[in-house]
């Protein structure tokens, strides 16, 4: 999907990545297609070593997702570097409302709000190139 975000989720800054992958996948929406039932998961996730792990593999495995994890030791993270780039990319589209790269909200909900809101404005930017 180019990029685009699926789901979002907040989380605290000392809390470990293994722990939010199989919630967020699980918060991904049911994507409409042309016929016949929505589509709720991609086919494939690609993550980098922060998120390697058996039960990672497992969860993902048991929603007919393919996990394209790099395993510590096995694979090189290089082979990840031109799909990482494009989720770099978004980020750095976030990062440029201040409000996100700098959080200055002391109320969690606030700061989802704002993160959900920016996010709908990537979506919307991206949607208005085609007009």
């Amino acid at each position: 999907m180019k990029g685009h975000p699926l789901a979002v989720a907040l989380s605290a800054a000392n809390l470990n990545e293994v722990t939010v992958l199989l919630p967020l996948v699980d918060a991904i929406p049911a994507i409409k297609g042309a016929r016949g039932r929505p589509r709720h998961r991609p086919g494939k996730l690609h993550a980098d070593m922060g998120y390697e792990s058996k039960a990672n593999r497992q969860g993902l495995m048991e929603r007919h997702i393919a996990p394209r994890i790099a395993r510590k030791g096995i694979e090189s993270r290089q082979r990840l570097g031109r799909f990482r780039w494009i989720v770099e990319q978004r980020i750095a589209v976030l990062h440029q409302l201040r409000r996100l790269r700098v959080r200055d909200e002391r109320r969690d909900d606030i700061h989802f709000a704002l993160l959900v809101l920016g996010c709908d404005l990537m979506l919307f930017r991206s949607l208005a190139r085609f007009c």
